[in-house]
């Protein structure tokens, strides 16, 4: 074995490639775009060293053009999801004894063919299978997914080489980090392909083994990402991509006596009963399992009145509708001081009504369709009801069809009631609601941000006033995980904001950060005595 003191790379945050018109970038992503929707590919599960192939298929289809088929995915069941803990636990002595460096060359490969020969393959994934468009795909399943890579290698050495500062005279203490003992289960949304693929690969970079179960929406970048671990020389059995329903795959692995954890990023609900499963199994479990999870929330952006209009308008656009309003992040209650709102309204809608909305392959559309037919149709139900409620005007937007794509418009109502149902609500879609408050009562303004919602996760402050902004960054401390000054509430980037939020936002571990990995170890101290002392007696027990 290869004795010494490494040094991994010194991370840098992937550069964003622009796609604009003639270059390179544009002619790979669309022929990227072309290759994917040329063809029909089945989708296997990938447990141990083998790909699992059932008669059960589930469809992948653009939600943007639901009626052409891109994929077929394989169903699992319950003997799947017990035969990939299986094949976890088989690696697992194996995986934790491979020296560290070793783990972080692998994914540090991986980075690197997601940066070079990966890069339009998993972007146009994304933008075929989840409805981003080119530049949200850059920013999430290529930059994104690499910051993640490359500087989780960086903090698992920052963690490593943490040691206690003082060994007295003739000992030595030292600190190892263990991997959880058992394996974690690693549940990912639809939303960010960049998630679906950090939050198994950052558990099994500390040693661990991990069965991974992604949202069937993302499950066609998912391959994608499972293909680069793969060639990346991840070893059969240490990451396992199954397939399962939610109820089939939560009975077997939260019962399973080496159940060590999970990583999850979803809904509330669905996190909180994962909960109350681990708590009334916990006298099963070998050990008390890590429990990380974020989930959502209903953020928000204040405008002061001292706000510059044109800084206002650009941040509630991007941030309440970039990626159709699907970013956990997005803000989707905003609250504006009513001597801005003449001039900021004026530029919003002459904004929107500039956006086109299509299918991401027309590079033109800023805007294209919600996940699916299921969230089509919520936020086609929230919209219809505020087209009925008194008190409460649709000033943009507020149309959808799905008759080709799930495709609605940005849609911005202006709500007198502070606390009406889109106020309070997580819709997840580009729905915004405008809540217009006198200046004078701002102060009420931040007492009534920080009540409304049950969830803190992201949220802004525009404003020039820098009392205003002291008072609202003190005000709103609870109100957000991450918060935004003069600033779009969207955008997390890793190794510069660490994301997450507390409440029923989640438990605040922050992705792109070493808190997070740090989760998913287990810490042993150990001191050594080079001479022991080989008498009981102590000097105060001598009689003179």
């Amino acid at each position: 074995m290869l004795k010494g003191f490494f040094n991994v790379p010194q991370p840098v945050n992937e550069p964003i490639l622009g796609y604009a018109p003639g270059s390179n970038e544009r002619k790979l992503l669309k022929a990227a775009l072309a290759e994917g929707r040329s063809k029909v590919i089945d989708i296997p599960m990938y447990i141990g060293d083998q790909e699992i192939f059932t008669e059960e298929k589930g469809k992948i289809t653009p939600p943007h053009d639901h009626k052409h088929l891109l994929a077929t995915y394989s169903k699992g069941t319950k003997a799947h999801i017990q035969q990939a803990i299986d094949a976890a636990l088989a690696a697992k002595a194996n995986w934790e004894n491979l020296a560290w460096e070793q783990r972080a060359a692998i994914f540090l490969k991986a980075a690197d063919l997601l940066a070079g020969p990966y890069r339009y393959k998993i972007n146009a994934a994304t933008m075929l299978g989840q409805s981003k468009n080119a530049f949200q795909a850059e920013i999430d399943s290529a930059c994104e997914l690499i910051d993640f890579l490359r500087f989780n290698v960086s903090y698992m050495a920052d963690i490593y080489k943490q040691q206690p500062p003082v060994s007295p005279k003739g000992s030595w203490n030292r600190v190892e980090q263990r991997p959880l003992e058992g394996f974690v289960f690693a549940l990912t949304p639809f939303n960010f392909t960049a998630i679906a693929g950090n939050l198994p690969s950052c558990v099994a970079m500390m040693g661990n083994v991990v069965v991974w179960k992604p949202a069937n929406t993302q499950i066609y970048a998912a391959n994608v990402i499972m293909e680069v671990f793969r060639e990346a020389g991840l070893p059969a059995g240490v990451i396992n991509l199954v397939y399962a329903s939610g109820p089939d795959a939560g009975d077997v692995i939260f019962a399973h006596p080496d159940f060590a954890g999970i990583h999850f990023t979803g809904s509330t609900g669905v996190f909180q009963d994962i909960w109350k499963t681990i708590g009334n199994n916990i006298h099963k479990y070998k050990t008390y399992p890590r429990i990380v999870g974020e989930t959502g929330g209903k953020d928000f952006i204040l405008v002061h009145g001292s706000a510059e209009a044109e800084i206002s308008s650009t941040a509630i656009l991007r941030g309440a509708f970039e990626y159709q309003g699907q970013k956990c992040s997005a803000a989707s209650r905003v609250y504006i001081a009513k001597s801005k709102w003449p001039a900021i309204k004026e530029l919003l809608l002459r904004d929107l009504a500039t956006l086109k909305m299509g299918p991401t392959e027309d590079f033109g559309n800023f805007i294209n369709a919600v996940i699916d037919e299921k969230s089509f149709d919520k936020l086609a139900s929230y919209i219809d009801a505020a087209k009925n409620d008194k008190g409460v005007e649709i000033i943009a937007g507020g149309n959808y069809d799905k008759s080709v794509g799930y495709f609605i418009e940005p849609t911005v109502i202006v709500a007198e009631d502070p606390k009406y149902t889109t106020m309070c609500e997580e819709l997840f879609g580009p729905v915004l609601t405008v809540y217009v408050y006198e200046d004078a009562d701002f102060d009420k303004t931040l007492e009534l941000i920080d009540s409304t919602s049950i969830y803190a996760l992201t949220g802004a402050v525009i404003a020039q006033d820098r009392y205003a902004i002291e008072k609202a960054t003190h005000a709103l401390r609870n109100a957000a995980g991450n918060f935004y000054i003069n600033d779009k509430c969207t955008g997390a980037v890793v190794g510069q904001q660490p994301f997450g939020g507390a409440r029923g936002s989640g438990t605040n571990d922050k992705a792109g950060s070493m808190i997070n990995l740090l989760r998913w170890v287990s810490p042993r101290t150990i001191k050594e005595t080079f001479d022991p002392p080989k008498d009981y007696r102590y000097p105060f027990l001598a009689e003179n």
